[in-house]
């Protein structure tokens, strides 16, 4: 793979479930990420009839420099009686391109959540000794937890989660306006278009206003 140093740094892979009941963190993670300026990536954002979803994964997972891995999802399927492994498995793949990709996968790093910080020892206790962050369900909890980690592991000058949060109060107050308008059903909406109106609703904010979050970032000297 051809990287861009620029692309690889700013990009943040999202693992977490994509049903219903998660989707107020999900899209809770897009917005605070182009706040602070990341570029999102998921499995959602690629619907090619030619490629195996596990090759699309490694594809992304392979272009991201930054992981964020929802571990939360451990009840048993309605249907099915069965557990979901899809976020513990693309967990282990990023954990292994760090471990033993060349240079540039060397410099991955990730923030793995979950509803609890200790509740992963019951049921993933082989991750024992990275540190668990906790959104107890509570999307605003996510955005802290993401916005606090980018900017230990980036050194980037970030808005605090407060500004950020005051942002999404509003964006979410707009919402439905922004999706009748374009003529989206919000429940439908698909991911890439969300994407846009996010990014998009972000840099229409006025300079003055608290939530103009796509301002320019100053950069500080990244730990060794």
């Amino acid at each position: 793979m051809t990287y861009s140093s620029a692309a690889y740094a700013d990009s943040v892979f999202i693992n977490c479930p994509f049903d219903e009941d998660y989707a107020p963190i999900f899209d809770a993670l897009i917005f605070v990420l182009f706040a602070c300026k990341f570029q999102p990536r998921s499995a959602r954002e690629l619907e090619d009839g030619s490629e195996t979803r596990i090759e699309k994964l490694y594809g992304i997972i392979e272009s991201c420099r930054y992981g964020i891995h929802d571990v939360s999802r451990t009840e048993l399927d309605a249907k099915n009686r069965l557990p979901r492994f899809n976020m513990p498995l693309e967990l282990g793949i990023f954990l292994g391109c760090k471990k033993f990709g060349d240079d540039i996968q060397k410099q991955k790093r990730c923030l793995v959540l979950d509803i609890e910080q200790f509740r992963y020892q019951k049921f993933i206790s082989d991750i024992a000794g990275i540190d668990i962050r906790e959104h107890r369900g509570e999307p605003f909890e996510s955005i802290a937890c993401t916005r606090d980690w980018l900017a230990n592991v980036s050194r980037r000058v970030l808005p605090s989660a407060e500004l950020i949060t005051h942002g999404y109060r509003r964006f979410l107050r707009q919402k439905s306006g922004i999706l009748k308008k374009l003529g989206f059903n919000s429940r439908k909406m698909p991911y890439v278009d969300y994407e846009r109106v996010v990014a998009e609703w972000l840099v229409a904010q006025p300079a003055s206003s608290p939530a103009k979050l796509r301002r320019a970032q100053l950069k500080v000297r990244k730990r060794p």
